[in-house]
C-alpha cells in the first residue's frame, strides 16, 4: 500500500536514537506476529481435519496473504528508516507485492462471508468451486484480481523510465517515486475505495441473509448464530483495514494539535492504523475459533505431548464433527 512508507527522505532530519527506538518497537511485534502465524499454520499442516474444511483452507490463505503483506511492509520501512537505496528493478516488485496483498485482504475477507452463505443455503448441494478440492480455483481468482492493478500501474512506469537503467538506478523504495501526480493518487484512493465498497456490501447481504433464516427456522439457530457472528467479525475485520486510510486525519490533527517532526507523525501513522490492525486482524478471528483456539494453547503451551492418547482420540472426533457440522 502506498501508505506504507511515506516518510521523509532528508537523512539529515533524523535522529538517530529516534530511529533506533522506532525499529525495536516494529521489530518486536512483527516476530510476535510471525510466531503466532507460524503456530497457527503449523496447526493447519498437522491436523488434516482443517484441510478438508473450506472455511479453514480461505483462513490460512488469509494468514499467508496478511504475512506477505507485513513483511513487504516492515521490509520497505526500514529500508526507509536506514535510507537504503535500491534499484528500481528491485523495488518495483517488492512495491507491486506490497499493493497486491493489501488490495487481496478485504476480497478474501469477502469470499469468507460468502462460502459461509453457501454453507448456510446450501448444505448438500455446494457448487464445485466451494469445495475444500476445488477452492484454489477460487484464491487463484482472488490473486489475480489483486495483481491487476499494480502490474499495470508499475509497468507504466518502467516503459517510462526506459532512458533510465532500472538496473543501476537507486532510489528511496516507496510509492511516492511512481506517484507523482495528484491524479494518480486520487484514481489509486478511488480503487481501494471500490474494493472496500464492493466488500462492505458483500459483507451486509450476507449479514442480512443469514438473519433473516435465523428469524425463519426454529432449528440449528446454534449454526446459524455462530455463522451470523462470523460475518459480523468479518466486518470489524474489514474495519480495521480501512483504518488504513484515516491516516490524512490524525496526520492533520497531530500537525494541528502537536510539536511532533513528521518522520514521528508518519511513524505513529504506519505503528497505529496500518501495522497493528494487520496484526490484529487474523489473530482475533484465530483466537475465536473454539478449535484453532485450544489447538493454539496446547502447541504454545508444548502441552499436546500430555494428552492421553484415549483423549486426543476424543479431541480428534470432536474436532471432525465441529468441523463437518
Amino acid at each position: 500500500m502506498h501508505n506504507l512508507t511515506e516518510f521523509p527522505g532528508n537523512a539529515t532530519t533524523y535522529n538517530s536514537l529516534s530511529v533506533i527506538i522506532k525499529v525495536c518497537v516494529v521489530i518486536p511485534v512483527f516476530c510476535i506476529f510471525l510466531y503466532c502465524i507460524a503456530v497457527m499454520l503449523h496447526i493447519f499442516a498437522s491436523h488434516r481435519q482443517y484441510l478438508d474444511s473450506t472455511r479453514y483452507i480461505l483462513f490460512a490463505y488469509m494468514l499467508t496473504n496478511d504475512t506477505l503483506q507485513l513483511l513487504s511492509s516492515v521490509l520497505l520501512f526500514l529500508f526507509v528508516m536506514g535510507q537504503v537505496k535500491l534499484s528500481i528493478a528491485y523495488c518495483i516488485p517488492l512495491l507491486v507485492l506490497s499493493t497486491a496483498t493489501f488490495q487481496n485482504t478485504p476480497l478474501i475477507l469477502a469470499t469468507m462471508c460468502l462460502e459461509r452463505y453457501v454453507a448456510i443455503f446450501y448444505p448438500l448441494q455446494r457448487p464445485a468451486a466451494w469445495r475444500s478440492d476445488r477452492i484454489w480455483v477460487i484464491i487463484l481468482s482472488l490473486w489475480l484480481i489483486s495483481c491487476i492493478y499494480p502490474i499495470v500501474k508499475y509497468s507504466i512506469v518502467a516503459r517510462d523510465s526506459a532512458a533510465v537503467d532500472i538496473l543501476s538506478t537507486s532510489v528511496l523504495c516507496k510509492s511516492a517515486i511512481v506517484t507523482t501526480s495528484p491524479v494518480q493518487a486520487l484514481f489509486q484512493l478511488g480503487i481501494y475505495i471500490l474494493f472496500f465498497v464492493v466488500v462492505a456490501v458483500v459483507i451486509l447481504f450476507t449479514y442480512v441473509r443469514i438473519l433473516l433464516e435465523t428469524r425463519k427456522l426454529r432449528q440449528d439457530k446454534v449454526s446459524l448464530s455462530k455463522a451470523m457472528h462470523t460475518v459480523l467479525l468479518h466486518g470489524f475485520q474489514l474495519l480495521l483495514c480501512i483504518l488504513s486510510f484515516t491516516h490524512p486525519i490524525t496526520e492533520m490533527f497531530l500537525v494541528l494539535h502537536t510539536n511532533w517532526l513528521p518522520e514521528d507523525i508518519a511513524f505513529f501513522n504506519y505503528f497505529c492504523f496500518i501495522l497493528t490492525p494487520r496484526f490484529l486482524s487474523p489473530l482475533i478471528y484465530g483466537f475465536r475459533d473454539q478449535n484453532l483456539r485450544g489447538s493454539i494453547t496446547k502447541t504454545i503451551l508444548c502441552c499436546s505431548n500430555k494428552v492421553k492418547p484415549g483423549e486426543r482420540g476424543k479431541l480428534q472426533d470432536n474436532l471432525s464433527a465441529s468441523l463437518t457440522g
